[in-house]
């Protein structure tokens, strides 16, 4: 049926198709003493059930097996791969933002740094460089050309299965793709070497959710449920967001570098989640929901504590950091202790930083009356977006520092 012609059939079929040490098959027809054959088939030597020839099935593994060695994503006995069917290169489902852009041949010919400035509009830069991205695979890849992407594990050493089978057009992948990094993009901080705008990859995304130490087994379930949302389009799984978020709230339980991961990574899945909102990776000062202003209002407290400990000396958490999951459960009631808390500090700022405490005053007063009706006076749990004015909000009150050892030249700015 593939050669067209009769062709000696294969009884054992290729193993190691993972890695070296890989024994799992995903053909195989050797229980001849068990229940495989009975009532089904007039003999017990496998030739019935598997019809395969030698060459079909030697090619097509090792075509799997170089595919898989080459680009697939794999977490132990879990690998993910796609490719192109013409052999023509395709951008990685299972990458940041930033991996995908670097891989293009665009963003190969006029590199940029890794991380964007914050000033002026932050969702407008990263469209147009997500846009040199997906033009430069464009122009590789027809819009009628066959991507597929599969999904193998394996639950016994000896047996894999194909858990996952996905065919698209290329034009049909690439708007996925888009999609999914465009819905989901946010200012991410992995560390002092790592600051991008963009989608987190989905393995950051499981360890956001359920901590750096989850186990395999977990990982890969959670890698299978996000593979759907990535190539399908579907909604993220609900509880995903809700784990992130409640991580994110317990400030107290987490090193300063994994809040700061995890904290981008939240904004990015509730962003994606209520994507109908519209809601922008720069501040909206026109946003008057109650969970995006009381965001904000924790961002300022805690930006005048820490700079009257910095002026102090001191070294040591802030009273917004210490409450932030109290805050995220009654912010009102938690509202009325960081406030009286921030008397002593606000003091000694207005007699040494009098110009700094000035602009913190005025934005006090400029977010509070925005509070419609008794939203201020509500003491229900806050949803996910008070993350995102928080983040926000953080953003402009600590700008990013400029590098000044940079080349005077940039292809981008011209």
């Amino acid at each position: 049926m593939v050669l067209g012609e009769e062709a000696r059939l294969c009884k054992n079929h290729p193993k190691f198709i993972r890695h070296s040490g890989d024994g799992a098959k995903l053909i195989s027809a050797n229980d001849s003493s068990g229940y495989t054959f009975r009532g089904r088939f007039t003999d017990d030597t496998g030739q019935q059930a598997c019809g395969v020839g030698y060459e079909v099935t030697q090619k097509a593994h090792n075509a799997l097996r170089w595919l898989i060695q080459r680009q697939a994503y794999r977490n132990d006995d879990q690998a993910i791969v796609s490719w192109a069917v013409a052999g023509t290169p395709i951008p990685d489902p299972f990458g940041n933002s930033l991996t995908l852009m670097l891989a293009s041949e665009a963003i190969e010919a006029q590199p940029v740094a890794p991380e964007l400035s914050h000033d002026g509009d932050v969702g407008q830069a990263f469209a147009k460089r997500l846009n040199l991205a997906m033009a430069g695979y464009r122009a590789k890849l027809g819009p009628t050309d066959d991507i597929v992407v599969m999904g193998l594990d394996s639950a016994t050493p000896g047996r894999m299965a194909i858990t996952y089978y996905r065919e698209l057009t290329g034009s049909e992948f690439l708007e996925q793709i888009e999609a999914w990094h465009t819905a989901h993009a946010w200012p991410q901080n992995f560390g002092k070497e790592l600051k991008f705008v963009g989608a987190p990859a989905p393995r950051d995304i499981a360890e956001a959710a359920f901590g750096r130490r989850l186990d395999d087994k977990l990982k890969k379930s959670t890698v299978e449920r996000l593979l759907p949302c990535i190539v399908d389009g579907q909604p993220l799984p609900r509880d995903l967001v809700e784990s992130t978020l409640r991580r994110t709230c317990n400030r107290v339980g987490l090193s300063h570098w994994e809040w700061e991961k995890t904290l981008g990574i939240a904004c990015a899945l509730f962003k994606g989640a209520f994507k109908n909102e519209e809601y922008q990776m720069s501040l909206e000062t026109d946003r008057d929901s109650r969970d995006y202003l009381y965001g904000r209002l924790l961002a300022i407290a805690e930006h005048i504590e820490s700079r009257a400990l910095y002026v102090a000396g001191e070294k040591r958490d802030t009273t917004a950091a210490k409450l932030m999951q109290r805050f995220a459960d009654r912010p009102a009631s938690t509202w009325r202790i960081i406030e009286p808390a921030l008397k002593p500090y606000i003091s000694r700022l207005r007699a040494k930083r009098a110009g700094f405490m000035y602009e913190m005053d005025k934005l006090l007063d400029e977010i509070i009356p925005r509070f419609v009706g008794n939203d201020f006076l509500d003491d229900s749990k806050l949803s996910g977006e008070f993350l995102l004015g928080y983040h926000c909000q953080r953003q402009i009150l600590n700008p990013p520092k400029i590098d000044n050892t940079a080349p005077t030249e940039d292809p981008i700015a011209e």
